[in-house]
């Protein structure tokens, strides 16, 4: 029984692997490697730090809850519990990122293999894949106990080969181009990837694919608490594996292709050409397709089940046909309006959540409850969070203004602010109580952190 546990989360350990490395985690770190110069070690330590381990963390915060972000959210507030999930699953759900994965797949692989072939490729070729490329995503994300198997037993052994099969060509098709670091990576190496590891925003996936490794598990057998906790925490150990073993192989793959350092694109393109020749060009083109197939699959069955559970008079295969017929939509009509919309979005959400999995890590391990360290530093990451969203917009006012600190910038300034307003918040729990108090007293709590508090049991 324990063997097939240990199987059974191994697997399913691969399909989130295949779940967060869509095709921007492709792109990313072969332009680290081209740009980094001798600091390549240090800057893809960074990149894995935030990259991976923020993600990994945040699987395993939404495993304390059994709900995905849901619970994690009603912990701070029932109307907050209604809202950031409902905005976290349409921003990286079907107004955004399910139709990027058609697009992208469509201009780094369907295209180029239309213009090796000499075939057309405009508005109706990007229709046809679009079409194709949904159906597949759809079919294979109506059975979410099935994902495990259909992912973590196929494609992602398929992805994970080519991948191998294209780094490999390459690193050993010719020696390392000796470019200098360029940028941050010369002053601040360190800082530099790490700053890169955080914007995959990867850890705003993993609130929403840690609910689908709980259904998964559950599918499995896996039952108790206990279970789910310890399954969910190998799986994404797992995954966490995988993805720095292939961040650190596309890193050595930018170190030794031609192309533009700051193009990720462009150096892949020319490493899979340069190696295996035309060959290349559909090995790299199946990587792209692959990955953005797992990702598509894994956030169409995520939207499903959130919204079944919101919904539920709408079952879930409605949710997810009405989910891929929106996304492909937008595919068609092109993305430029909503990247608009979603771009402030995403830096709105991105300092909530991260504060959220922070704080959920240190709940699970006090000895009662907290209440003031959710509530305090997600509100003040909230404002700050919408401090750089303005900016995005165009407002820089709020912004400008707090750079006069020296210490703020739009990407990562929310962090040493956020920091210390938890460590004060912890104060203030353990002045009142709530650190020591033994989890069964929820007296003096309101009803709606006592029924947060009930939903991790």
């Amino acid at each position: 029984m324990i063997g097939h546990d240990l199987r059974q989360v191994a697997t399913t350990g691969l399909m989130l692997f295949a779940l967060f490395f869509g095709a921007g985690n492709l792109i990313f770190p072969p332009s680290l490697g081209a740009s980094s110069g001798d600091a390549v070690g240090v800057v893809v330590i960074g990149f894995i730090a935030t990259g991976v381990i923020l993600p990994l963390l945040g699987v395993i915060a939404v495993s304390t809850s059994g709900e995905g972000i849901l619970g994690l959210a009603r912990r701070v507030g029932p109307r907050f519990g209604r809202v950031l999930p409902l905005v976290v699953y349409l921003s990286i759900g079907p107004l955004y990122a399910i139709p990027r994965t058609a697009i992208v797949s469509y201009e780094l692989a369907t295209r180029p293999l239309l213009e090796l072939a000499g075939m057309p490729t405009g508005p109706v070729a990007l229709a046809l894949h679009a079409v194709g490329f949904f159906a597949v995503a759809l079919a294979l994300s109506l059975r979410p106990s099935r994902l495990a198997d259909r992912i973590g037993k196929f494609l992602t052994p398929a992805l994970l080969i080519l991948i191998a099969v294209l780094c490999a060509a390459a690193i050993m098709a010719g020696p390392v181009i000796d470019r200098p670091a360029t940028g941050a990576y010369t002053t601040a190496p360190l800082a530099a990837g790490l700053t890169q590891g955080y914007l995959t925003m990867d850890a705003l996936a993993a609130t929403v694919f840690g609910i689908v490794v709980i259904t998964t598990l559950r599918a499995q057998g896996l039952s108790t608490d206990r279970q789910i906790l310890w399954g969910t925490s190998g799986a994404g150990v797992i995954a966490a594996i995988c993805l720095a073993a292939v961040y650190g192989s596309l890193a050595l793959l930018g170190m030794h292709a031609d192309g533009d350092p700051a193009d990720g694109t462009s150096l892949l393109r020319a490493a899979a050409a340069d190696s295996l020749g035309p060959t290349g060009t559909v090995v790299f083109a199946l990587v792209v397709v692959l990955a953005c197939l797992s990702t598509a699959i894994g956030l169409i069955s995520s939207w499903a089940g959130y919204a079944n559970t919101a919904w539920p008079r709408i079952d879930f295969r409605a949710q997810a046909i009405g989910c891929s017929a929106v996304a492909l939509a937008l595919t068609n009509l092109g993305l430029s309006a909503m990247i608009v919309i979603i771009s402030p979005v995403t830096l709105l959400l991105y300092p909530i959540v991260i504060t959220l999995i922070v704080v959920t890590l240190i709940d699970s391990a006090a000895p009662g409850h907290l209440h003031w360290t959710y509530r305090v530093p997600v509100s003040l990451a909230a404002v700050l969070g919408a401090v750089s969203a303005a900016a995005e917009t165009g407002w820089s006012a709020p912004s400008d203004l707090l750079a006069r600190t020296g210490a703020w910038d739009n990407s990562i300034g929310w962090v040493l602010p956020v920091v210390i307003v938890i460590a004060l918040s912890i104060g203030v729990d353990v002045a009142t109580g709530r650190w020591s108090r033994p989890a069964s007293d929820t007296s003096d709590v309101p009803d709606e952190v006592r029924r947060a508090i009930a939903s991790q049991y």
